[in-house]
């Protein structure tokens, strides 16, 4: 294993969200800090959602995604800018007649849900190729996202030269992933995201990292990471076997129980824990290079 583990923070997100936590990032400018307080302590990667700023509720506009991006690149810190594709795919079955959807639910076009990659150009942007059941809280939905629309969405990333980051939640998923790669809609080498620990989809274990890395092809770039408190020993896994990690306040809020964390704190412990199985934290300039991407925009 001669390259170095990729270390990404995801920030935000865009589910609900303990209101408890004191210093959660919401706005455009609080998120954009949040980034940087990730990139000063080690993070190669920032996944960036989007929230109103005044309810604090996940937000799909498009200009508060370019007010994260400017911000961060006016910095000029050095980070690779990951935004996320995968709002717009949430269907509320209507529990009377699971035929007809309820009005919060949010389905969009391919064209409208990567509309912020051609204003943004980031260096990667998410893609969850996956459909599923899911709850949060007392809420049942469908994550639902058709082979067609996410085809249409894998040609819009060549379109914009933005590397897809395909997030997967069971073996399936890949399987998927893997027929995109045959049909020339994926360019370059691969990068497969593991999502483990949703409910109903794939557990946080090794066994399912090892079974779920047996599936990609020869090339592949990819990453595992776990949520709430099986993230720090997914970055543990998923590190000893060679793959990258992800950490941040959209999987897990706490550094411990009860104990609020911010983003760069769970930075700092996934760089520990990298270091300590003698692994070294990608640069956002070697993580580039490892990616194959092109020089900073």
């Amino acid at each position: 294993m001669d390259t170095k583990t990729i270390l990404t923070c995801a920030v935000s997100g865009n589910a609900p969200f303990n209101r408890k936590h004191p210093n959660f990032p919401v706005t455009p400018a609080q998120i954009a800090a949040s980034c940087l307080e990730a990139a000063a302590a080690g993070a190669s990667v920032v996944h960036i959602h989007v929230r109103d700023p005044e309810t604090g509720e996940g937000s799909r506009d498009p200009a508060l995604f370019r007010e994260v991006v400017d911000r961060i690149r006016d910095s000029g810190v050095d980070i690779l800018i990951n935004l996320t594709c995968g709002l717009g795919a949430f269907f509320l079955p209507d529990p009377e007649n699971e035929a007809r959807g309820l009005p919060g639910s949010d389905m969009l076009t391919a064209q409208e849900r990567v509309r912020h990659l051609a204003d943004c150009l980031p260096d990667i942007a998410s893609m969850d190729i996956t459909t599923g059941n899911q709850e949060e809280g007392d809420t049942q939905f469908v994550y639902l996202n058709t082979t067609r629309t996410l085809r249409q969405m894998a040609r819009l990333f060549q379109q914009h030269g933005v590397k897809p980051e395909l997030e997967v939640f069971s073996a399936g998923d890949i399987l998927f992933g893997n027929q995109m790669v045959a049909e020339g809609l994926i360019d370059n080498a691969p990068l497969y995201q593991m999502v483990l620990g949703v409910k109903w989809a794939a557990p946080s274990t090794v066994e399912t990292i090892l079974y779920q890395k047996s599936l990609l092809p020869a090339n592949a770039h990819w990453a595992a990471f776990g949520i709430g408190r099986q993230q720090m020993p997914m970055v543990a896994q998923a590190a000893l076997l060679g793959g990258n990690v992800r950490v941040g306040l959209e999987d897990n809020l706490y550094l411990s129980r009860g104990v609020f964390a911010s983003n760069g704190q769970l930075v700092e412990r996934a760089v520990t824990i990298i270091e300590m199985i003698g692994r070294q934290v990608a640069t956002p300039a070697e993580a580039r290079i490892q990616l194959g991407l092109p020089p900073r925009r």
